[in-house]
């Protein structure tokens, strides 16, 4: 068996710490929320300048050879793309009609499914000894087109349930995503070393950031989860579970190998569900905001374990880039 290097250890072990710990954070925010639902609908105006700060930890953590391995190899961060934006979405709207949800959370698991990747799905797909450079390259992808798809999609399919303003979510999107990670990757260039020195603190700024987010969310709609709360969480456990079948299958059929298989797994069935809360809360209602923040508690407990289930089984002839410097925030 092949010894690890000391400082290869020490980043999965942290890797592995913020995956376990993260969702336990959340899930006890989420907890303390709905209790006091009043302490926290304060924070509503805060939701999406807090997006923008996880957003711009992402623009901290690329490279230019995260840029270069588009180039590289592009089928394969097309063929996850296409699933991202395919797959996610329509299962959706399948989802929310076999369950018959009420309108303003059939709209918000239909948005979740309408956004780009989660960036936790970076770490996940390490764990899982998954392609973390095609990873990091199809979370990138995916979050530049969302301006122009999350929109679309969602007026295309969540517009039958609720009013969607393409115009005005898709420049919610350029605010929240767009601008904070171009700052991001223009600090990381123009200041290498304080982004360096900064680098390992940014996933648990990322996990205040959702935690808070997910608070806020919840205290707007701890009424929606008391009367439709499992069933959300259903919806939300289908949605993701099938999106991880679904993505495996898309990447088998085009023959990938099997890290990238796991990893196109990975980017379709987790996604940024922070995001979709923001754009709820914005632009559709408190409670269309509820499936996001179940699915931010969710995808990230079944993504530890799928994680933990591939690893065990080990992937021949895989090869991995470092620990990915990420935030684990959505």
């Amino acid at each position: 068996m092949k010894s690890q290097h000391p400082a290869a250890s020490a980043e999965e072990r942290n890797a592995r710490i913020a995956v376990t710990i993260f969702p336990l954070l959340v899930l006890g925010g989420g907890a303390i929320a709905l209790m006091m639902p009043t302490a926290f609908t304060g924070l509503a105006p805060a939701i999406n300048p807090l997006l923008g700060v996880i957003m711009f930890g992402m623009g901290l953590t690329l490279t230019p050879p995260d840029f270069a391995m588009i180039a590289r190899r592009p089928i394969p961060v097309v063929i996850g793309v296409i699933a991202q934006f395919v797959v996610m979405p329509l299962l959706g709207l399948l989802v929310v009609s076999v369950l018959g949800l009420p309108p303003a959370l059939a709209a918000g698991v239909i948005l979740v499914g309408c956004c780009p990747g989660g960036t936790a799905s970076n770490v996940v797909s390490y764990l899982a000894k998954g392609d973390v450079a095609l990873s990091v390259a199809m979370t990138t992808v995916s979050t530049l087109l969302a301006p122009l798809l999350t929109p679309l999609l969602t007026l295309w399919l969540a517009g039958q349930y609720l009013p969607v303003d393409a115009g005005a979510m898709a420049w919610s999107i350029v605010q929240i995503v767009l601008i904070p990670v171009a700052l991001g990757l223009a600090a990381r260039l123009l200041l290498p070393r304080l982004v360096a020195a900064a680098l390992p603190v940014l996933p648990w700024i990322s996990v205040a950031a959702i935690t808070l987010v997910v608070m806020a969310v919840v205290g707007l709609s701890a009424e929606a989860i008391f009367s439709a709360g499992l069933l959300v969480l259903l919806a939300v456990v289908l949605h993701n579970g099938f999106g991880y079948a679904l993505g495996y299958t898309a990447a088998r059929l085009f023959k990938l190998p099997v890290p990238a298989r796991r990893t196109t797994a990975v980017e379709v069935g987790m996604q940024n569900s922070g995001l979709a809360a923001g754009l709820a809360r914005t632009h559709m209602t408190p409670e269309s905001a509820l499936p996001a923040a179940i699915f931010s508690v969710w995808h990230n407990v079944s993504g530890a374990l799928l994680a933990a289930y591939w690893r065990r089984r080990g992937a021949a002839g895989e090869t991995q880039r470092p620990a990915p410097e990420t935030n684990l925030a959505s």
